[in-house]
């Protein structure tokens, strides 16, 4: 089913999936699967590796997830390292395998270069294969783009990003996922920008419940997201206690959560990085707020 008609029905809550590099990581993502699958997400999204490193995977685990589990999936597509001819034949099997929902992003660059190159007859921006695939298959295929309510971290100033996906929606998108983010007024003030801008889709909130101090520090750091004062402060306190953490964690996305929904947000993305305890935490709490 689309994204967009399930948007369109009410709250969507929702988990992001990246492909494993070993049969260990593997194992870890089959049973995180089978554990968030439990709570009947609206849906959930696998990534795509940085340059496609992770193509085969992406379009294995999506149709596997949709064929074996009935939970709805979104495959991850993006400009790195491929060319026209690559993401015609992506796109392809993505349709053939019944999958009707795809994330149309830029991507990174390759680990160890800092500037994006588009590959030889490829796309420099998310916009332009947001259009190619409009091109290719209509309204066959709904489509989710990405946001930043801290602006993009390769961008000028907020103004010139909001620009940016203005064009990527006028491309062909259906909405967008934000970018993690730790305060709420960043994702409030982003929609309210953004709808005085003339975009209309449904902006979904990103949220990544922190498991890690180090790793939630190394990801800010390389997104331009920020954590508050206070947040970082408790964070640092908590470090070296992996439990204190979690619970930190747990509680902050928690808070966040309702806080979104009882504004209006559409739903809640989850950045899982594969594990399931946080958000299953993260979930029951909602449910006993009566948010989910």
């Amino acid at each position: 089913m689309r994204i967009d008609d399930l948007l369109a029905r009410g709250r969507t809550f929702s988990f992001e999936f990246f492909p494993p590099k070993t049969d260990e990581a593997a194992q870890q993502l089959e049973h995180t699967i089978g554990e968030l699958g439990e709570l009947q997400p609206t849906f959930v999204s696998v990534t795509y590796g940085a340059g496609g490193s992770t193509r085969e995977k992406t379009i294995e685990i999506v149709t596997h997830i949709k064929r074996e589990t009935g939970i709805e999936a979104m495959a991850h597509l993006t400009c790195a390292g491929s060319t026209q001819d690559d993401l015609r034949a992506v796109l392809e099997r993505i349709v053939d395998a019944g999958v009707e929902n795809v994330l149309a992003l830029r991507g990174d660059p390759p680990k160890g270069q800092t500037t994006f190159v588009p590959a030889d007859g490829g796309f420099r921006y998310a916009n332009e294969l947001v259009r190619f695939i409009r091109e290719l298959h209509g309204d066959r295929l709904c489509l989710g783009g990405a946001c930043y309510p801290e602006k993009h971290s390769e961008c000028g100033n907020p103004a010139m990003d909001l620009q940016n996906l203005k064009r990527k929606i006028d491309a062909g998108l259906d909405f967008v996922i934000t970018q993690l983010f730790f305060d709420n007024r960043h994702y409030f003030e982003f929609v309210q920008r953004a709808r005085a801008f003339g975009i209309t889709v449904p902006i979904i909130p990103g949220i990544m419940p922190i498991t890690n101090a180090a790793q939630i520090e190394r990801f800010t750091v390389s997104c331009g997201a920020t954590i508050p004062f206070q947040l970082a402060a408790e964070l640092d306190r908590r470090r070296d206690d992996p439990k204190a953490v979690l619970q930190l964690g747990v509680a902050h996305a928690t808070a966040q959560s309702i806080g979104l929904l009882m504004g209006g947000a559409p739903g809640i993305h989850f950045y899982t990085l594969n594990r399931s305890t946080a958000t299953r935490e993260v979930l029951a709490a909602l449910k006993a707020a009566g948010v989910a």
